[in-house]
């Protein structure tokens, strides 16, 4: 039997199937699909250190097989997150990977203060967020603002994980940036920016105009993302995220260079999706003799 334990930097983990933030909800939504300890992580949707309301309705949209959606990071705080929602994960058993956000550096730094000393086995910063200190460019679109954002949160004693917008030609400068501040880690990609029109009502489908595209269409952007990161960074654990809705999705992140993938629209159509991942990445695994998830990661560089 092949063995599904990864390592992401220091950290190690039984799985290298995740659930993606913003997919699985604050807590243990999940749990009446599967076992939440049988998963490598699950990463919570993201978090500030204040509760926040998010866009106004409609949220999300369809475009066929596809998913928009402006949600607008709605959610409690860390500190309600802390009292309610991480307690719940960790009776089930779950490894949690907590996710912070914020509109300035210093939010960013205000929701790691409030994040210190949880039990999560790890931090993802997600940069994909307007600065507001900068015309609301997106963080992850400027490599000095990714950089002064994971110099911010450095100080938190848990692995961080930078996650990463592909809606940048300079991705390969922000990643740079986001390693030499401190990060442990790659997250590779968050949602490709698009929009959806109700041609009846001839008006934007989200209350907030435009959304984040994910689902199955997205892979090749992020597999292509992690293969360029990967050549560039070999010494960065890079996890994999976007499209991913079977083993083979997996295997394909994981020899683009992805030491760990995440699984997050499927779960929408399916909730069990991330279950049925893992157990095909395994078959997968099974059928071509390959004994550890570390044989494959960056096969494609070498093939």
């Amino acid at each position: 039997m092949s063995s599904l334990d990864t390592t992401i930097g220091a950290l190690r983990l039984p799985s290298p199937v995740l659930t993606a933030s913003g997919t699985a909800g604050h807590g243990d939504e999940l749990a009446d699909y599967g076992n939440l300890a049988d998963l490598g992580a699950v990463v919570v949707k993201s978090l500030s250190d204040f509760p926040w309301p998010g866009n106004e309705p409609p949220r999300v949209t369809a475009s066929g097989a596809h998913m928009v959606n402006a949600v607008g990071l709605a959610g409690p705080g860390v500190a309600a997150w802390r009292e309610r929602d991480l307690v719940a994960l960790r009776q089930r058993g779950a490894r949690v990977v907590g996710s912070l956000w914020g509109r300035t550096v210093g939010e960013f730094a205000d929701a790691a203060a409030a994040m210190r000393g949880a039990d999560v086995v790890a931090v993802e910063v997600n940069v994909s967020c307007p600065n507001l200190e900068r015309s609301r460019e997106m963080f992850a679109h400027s490599p000095s603002a990714t950089g002064a954002v994971v110099s911010a949160v450095r100080f938190l004693d848990r692995p961080l994980w930078v996650k990463l917008s592909p809606n940048t030609p300079r991705l390969l400068d922000v990643a740079r940036a986001a390693i030499d501040a401190g990060a442990d880690a790659l997250v590779l990609v968050n949602t490709v920016m698009g929009m959806v029109i109700d041609v009846e009502r001839r008006r934007a489908a989200l209350g907030n105009g435009a959304g984040g595209v994910s689902g199955p269409g997205i892979l090749p952007i992020a597999v292509r993302a992690v293969y360029d990161c990967y050549q560039e960074f070999r010494a960065t654990p890079i996890i994999g995220v976007g499209g991913v809705t079977c083993g083979e999705d997996a295997v394909s992140m994981i020899m683009a260079g992805a030491c760990a993938v995440e699984v997050g629209t499927a779960t929408f159509a399916n909730p069990r999706a991330p279950w049925r991942v893992q157990r095909e990445l395994a078959a997968w695994l099974n059928h071509h003799h390959v004994e550890r998830v570390s044989e494959i990661v960056g096969a494609a560089h070498r093939g």
